[in-house]
């Protein structure tokens, strides 16, 4: 599988980033962030990038940050996970046939990655996805996941839009489910609930076990 070395040089504005933060807080992870689960699990989770003081900093995906506190919790309480989310790397959490990732591998500034560094970053997700042999089903966090998921299987966007709650059909064994990005933005307009998401979740955990 392809992946990321810790100092990758792809995108220069995101290396550039990357090393000011490890002058400002030499502590933080501060480097791409690998993926959080067993290869081999049936579920694949796709967010936009790391968040800077979530996963930059503690170099897990989704922990640390406000989208971690929304994900996690539901992923136990649909036991697609257990033990307890701690916000930290090592809190011993244990992903049940998931697997967590983003589609850009390193932080960007404003959390806004460019065309290009999408399009750098794609070949890590579609390796990632080809070497998932038993993977089922993919969530994609927000548009952004959604159109760089598509991306790796050559579909077109257009006939396959986003929109949360949707299930595409990529294939009959392989579905593609959409939800709002648990951000702390999102969250807090309202325009995801807690309900909203926690709803995305349990569909999941029900589906799987018939595919």
């Amino acid at each position: 599988m392809i992946i990321p070395n810790k100092n990758c040089s792809l995108c220069e504005r995101l290396k550039n980033y990357r090393n000011k933060y490890k002058k400002l807080e030499p502590t933080w992870h501060n480097s791409p962030v690998e993926s959080f689960g067993d290869i081999d699990s049936k579920i694949l989770i796709v967010g936009l990038a790391p968040g800077l003081q979530g996963a930059n900093k503690t170099g897990r995906p989704f922990t640390g940050d406000h989208a971690g506190n929304t994900l996690y919790p539901s992923l136990i309480k649909n036991k697609l996970a257990e033990g307890t989310y701690k916000e930290i790397y090592n809190d011993g959490l244990n992903l049940k046939n998931i697997r967590i990732t983003n589609s850009v591998r390193c932080v960007p500034p404003k959390n806004k990655p460019t065309n290009s560094e999408r399009i750098n970053c794609r070949k890590f997700l579609r390796s990632e996805i080809q070497n998932m042999k038993n993977l089922k089903i993919i969530l994609t966090l927000g548009l952004i996941a959604h159109e760089e998921v598509l991306k790796t299987f050559d579909l077109k966007i257009a006939s396959n839009k986003f929109e949360h709650g949707k299930i595409h059909y990529i294939n009959k064994t392989l579905l593609i489910f959409n939800s709002y990005h648990c951000s702390r933005y999102n969250i807090n307009t309202k325009r995801l609930t807690l309900d909203m998401f926690n709803k995305i979740i349990k569909s999941i955990s029900e589906k799987i076990v018939l595919l």
